[in-house]
C-alpha cells in the first residue's frame, strides 16, 4: 500500500544520509518511477526531500531541515515494530512483517533483530476471524459494502454495511460503519458475523467516529456486591482489579463492582459455585435461587430419566 511504503520511505531516509531510487525501487518491489511519485508525495507533504543526479547523487533529507534525524528512537521503532507484528497474528498474512522489515532498513546499528514486545491479537478465534478480518479490511480500502447475518441478544437479522474502521476493543474485533438497515452508524462484533461477503461501491462520507468509553458501550445498571471465598482472589485480582474488593476478618473477600446485564450477573455468581453469595441488589438473590433451581431441575430430570432407560 501506498502509505505504508512512504512510511518506510520516510523511515530509511532519517536513518541514512543518502540513498538511491534504484535501492528504494528494489527494497519496496516497486518501479523507479513508483519511487518517483512517492517522493514528490512526501514534499508535497511538507518534507523537504531533495534528489541530486550523477556521481555521489541520491535521494536526501534536506540538510538544514529542523527534523531530527533521531526522531524515532529505539525504543519508538520498537514499539512500532511490536505493533505492526502484531497485526500479522490477526490478518492471515505477512504483510505487515514484510512492512516490518522496511522499516528497520538501514537502522541495524539502531535496532536488534528480537524484539522485547511480542503482542499476539489472534485469540482462540484465529481461524474464523482472520479472513473476516481481511475482507473488511479490503472492503474499507476499496469502499465497497460488506453483508452479514448478525446474531445479537435481540435476534438475528441480515445486515449490510458501509465499513469506515476495523477496530480492536475489549479483547474483541470489531467493525464500525453505516448500517443500511438502520440508516445510522452501528458496531457490529466479527464473531457474531456468518455469511460475509462484499457488495458494491459506496461514497464515504463525514462519518463520526464511535464512543467506546466503557460507560456509553457497559453502562452500570446494577451495583452488585457478593461475598467470595478467599481463593478466588487470583480471579477478582484478573478481572476486576485489586480494588474491587476488601478483605473481611474471617478472610472471605467483599466484592464491589458494576455490571451492565442482569444475566450476566447470574452466570457470575454460579460460576464460583458454591463459593459466592449475592448480597445487593437484593432483588436478584431470588433471580439467583429461581436460576439454580431450574439447573438442579433439569439435572434431576435426566437424572431419573438415564435410571428408567437403564431399568433401574
Amino acid at each position: 500500500m501506498k502509505l505504508d511504503r512512504m512510511i518506510g520511505i520516510l523511515s530509511i531516509l532519517l536513518q541514512q544520509e543518502k540513498v538511491t531510487a534504484p535501492y528504494l525501487a528494489d527494497k519496496f518491489e516497486v518501479s523507479r518511477r513508483t519511487i518517483q511519485r512517492d517522493i514528490e508525495t512526501l514534499c508535497m507533504a511538507g518534507i523537504p526531500v531533495v534528489t541530486a543526479q550523477g556521481h555521489n547523487g541520491g535521494i536526501s533529507i534536506m540538510e538544514d531541515y529542523k527534523i531530527d534525524r533521531t526522531l524515532l528512537s529505539t525504543s519508538d521503532m520498537q514499539a512500532i515494530l511490536a505493533g505492526l507484528r502484531s497485526l500479522d497474528s490477526v490478518s492471515g498474512t505477512n504483510r505487515y512483517a514484510q512492512l516490518m522489515e522496511k522499516l528497520s532498513a538501514g537502522a541495524s546499528g539502531l535496532l536488534s533483530a528480537d524484539s522485547h514486545i511480542l503482542i499476539d491479537l489472534s485469540s482462540w478465534y484465529k481461524v474464523s476471524l482472520a479472513p473476516k478480518i481481511e475482507l473488511i479490511h479490503q472492503a474499507v480500502l476499496a469502499e465497497k459494502t460488506v453483508s452479514f447475518f448478525y446474531y445479537s441478544p435481540r435476534g438475528e437479522s441480515r445486515r449490510e454495511l458501509e465499513p469506515y474502521h476495523l477496530i480492536f476493543q475489549w479483547s474483541g474485533w470489531y467493525v464500525w460503519g453505516r448500517c443500511l438497515l438502520r440508516q445510522d452508524f452501528r458496531l457490529f462484533k466479527l464473531n457474531r458475523m456468518t455469511d460475509l461477503q462484499t457488495g458494491e461501491s459506496f461514497q464515504k462520507q463525514a462519518a463520526p467516529l464511535p464512543d467506546l468509553s466503557a460507560e456509553k458501550v457497559f453502562p452500570v445498571r446494577y451495583q452488585v456486591k457478593a461475598r467470595i471465598h478467599p481463593s478466588y482472589k487470583w480471579r477478582l485480582v484478573e478481572e476486576y482489579g485489586p480494588d474491587s474488593f476488601i478483605v473481611e476478618e474471617d478472610g472471605s473477600l467483599l466484592f464491589s463492582f458494576g455490571f451492565t446485564d442482569k444475566t450476566v450477573i447470574l452466570g457470575w455468581i454460579l460460576s464460583f459455585g458454591g463459593c459466592a453469595e449475592l448480597l445487593e441488589p437484593a432483588e436478584l438473590r431470588h433471580d439467583v435461587l429461581e436460576f439454580a433451581e431450574k439447573i438442579c431441575s433439569r439435572y434431576q430430570y435426566n437424572k431419573e430419566r438415564g435410571k428408567n432407560k437403564a431399568g433401574v
